[in-house]
């Protein structure tokens, strides 16, 4: 399995002063966030304002998504040698730019474009600062840096989106893009201000940063990603008419029913920085699973209010989590082109949006009622599980391609392999001796269990790194820090 370098060291900084960056990062998320999410809010009044009906006033949100799509993967490729706190600075620039047009735009089709031009730096923006928010903190803490990068987004779903959809209401849907306008500046100057300067890598190409799609692991985990992320977004596109419709509660219940939602992905967010940590891919295939099962039981009873709010909840928590573990696993699999992989993960985000809100407009046309998205996002996910398992027969391959000595042994060493270094061999024959649980001569080289996985016999011993399935030699040949595992 391909496994990512470690991000470009920096000096070491105190930790107020990691946690200040970070948040700065969170801000521009912040900023983001808002300006994706409140054009549903303020929808009505776009559409009055620029001369169209509402049907052709949500091609905005649509125009957002494409530049999002697009902007994501030619901006993390072709800016991989630029220093990452300039390219920050630059991508966050243009998300003002956009905005600001987007405030002045005289009519429909300049809006559109504004739209568009907005949503080309949103994904690559989460790439570079999701790859210096991991620079940042040590390896163990990497899943929950990213995470707090991405928690602005969710607490924009929270604060941000609500705030400035009143505002929008209260003095014209153009002051909602002025503020957003104004995070974006304050973005801008807080990155300058406190997150270190990091270079870029120059010896990168576009060419060589577009490779890491030719991985399958990460096809495969972009396919999870469309698919199985899109049973979420086949709910949460008609949760308005599930509130009133199916559960017959108020219009006035809506807001209340997507605060919850937002509360959920805060926790989801938090959580999945955790989950990375802890163990990406069983996380990842168990956030999927969640996501599915609590779709399918959110069908069941959402015309009950209580149990409604409830599965909503678990809905939020499940579906980004899933997202945050999707963006560790791509930058994980991209190898070199890291930033390309989290940018991606914001690509196919956003495809997941368009196939879940289509599909889920199908089954309601077809008269199937407010609760079929439901069962269609069960049906998504459930889709999403099948890449997700491919990508794990891939995974388990390329564990057992790392590990020597798949076959018998009939030497004191392995077939292309070398021998174990002789210091590595003496460190582990003093820590087993001292550790009293086996003799010294067990870790020997060449000495082969009675019989391996599939009944052959495979060198071991009693120690390893950790991973149960890694024999003794992966570690002494390399002279890592090995660790006793006890007599059973």
């Amino acid at each position: 399995m391909p496994v990512a370098p470690p991000p470009p060291a920096i000096p070491a900084l105190s930790t107020v002063r990691v946690v200040i960056a970070i948040v700065a990062l969170a801000l521009g998320g912040f900023a983001i966030g808002t300006t994706e999410f409140v054009t549903m809010g303020v929808l009505p009044d776009i559409a009055e304002g620029v001369g169209v009906d509402i049907p052709s006033a949500g091609h905005v949100i649509s125009a957002y998504a494409l530049g999002v799509v697009v902007g994501a993967p030619v901006i993390a490729a072709s800016s991989a040698r630029l220093p990452r706190r300039a390219l920050l600075v630059g991508l966050m620039g243009a998300f003002l730019v956009g905005n600001a047009l987007t405030a002045v735009a005289p009519g429909y089709r300049t809006l559109l474009v504004a739209r568009f031009l907005t949503g080309l730096p949103h994904g690559a923006y989460f790439g570079v600062a999701s790859l210096v928010a991991a620079s940042l903190v040590a390896e163990r803490l990497r899943g929950r840096a990213v995470s707090s990068v991405m928690l602005g987004l969710s607490v924009a779903l929270v604060a941000g989106v609500p705030a400035a959809t009143w505002l929008g209401q209260a003095t014209g849907w153009r002051s909602t893009y002025w503020l957003v306008t104004v995070l974006a500046a304050a973005t801008v100057a807080a990155v300058l201000a406190v997150v270190p300067s990091m270079p870029g890598r120059p010896e990168a190409t576009v060419r060589g940063e577009l490779g890491a799609l030719r991985r399958p692991q990460v096809l495969l985990t972009l396919g999870v990603g469309i698919v199985g992320f899109g049973g979420m977004f086949a709910l949460y596109s008609y949760i308005a008419p599930l509130v009133t419709d199916v559960a017959e509660l108020s219009r006035g219940t809506v807001p209340v029913i997507l605060f919850v939602y937002g509360i959920g992905g805060v926790v989801g967010t938090a959580l999945a920085g955790r989950l990375g940590d802890w163990a990406l891919f069983p996380s990842l295939a168990g956030a999927l699973v969640t996501l599915m099962a609590v779709l399918a039981v959110t069908a069941l009873v959402s015309p009950w209010a209580p149990g409604l709010v409830v599965a909503v909840l678990l809905v939020s928590i499940s579906g980004s989590t899933l997202a945050i573990l999707l963006q560790l696993r791509l930058m994980e699999t991209a190898g070199e082109a890291q930033m390309l992989g989290a940018a991606l993960n914001h690509s196919a985000l956003n495809l997941a949006n368009a196939l879940g809100a289509w599909v889920g407009g199908l089954v309601i046309a077809a008269g199937l009622g407010y609760r079929a998205p439901s069962v269609v996002g069960a049906g998504l996910a459930a889709a999403g599980v099948v890449p997700l398992l491919l990508s794990a027969v891939l995974r388990r391959r390329a564990l057992r391609a790392e590990t020597p000595g798949s076959g018998p042994v009939s030497s004191p060493s392995w077939p292309g392999t070398g021998p174990p270094r002789p210091e590595a061999l003496a460190r582990v024959a003093t820590a087993v001796q001292r550790s009293g649980h086996r003799r010294a001569d067990d870790v020997l080289p060449g000495k082969p269990r009675r019989t391996g996985t599939f009944g052959s016999a495979r060198p071991c011993g009693p120690v390893t790194r950790g991973h149960r399935h890694r024999p003794l030699w992966t570690d002494v040949r390399h002279g890592a820090r090995l660790r006793l595992r006890p007599r059973r």
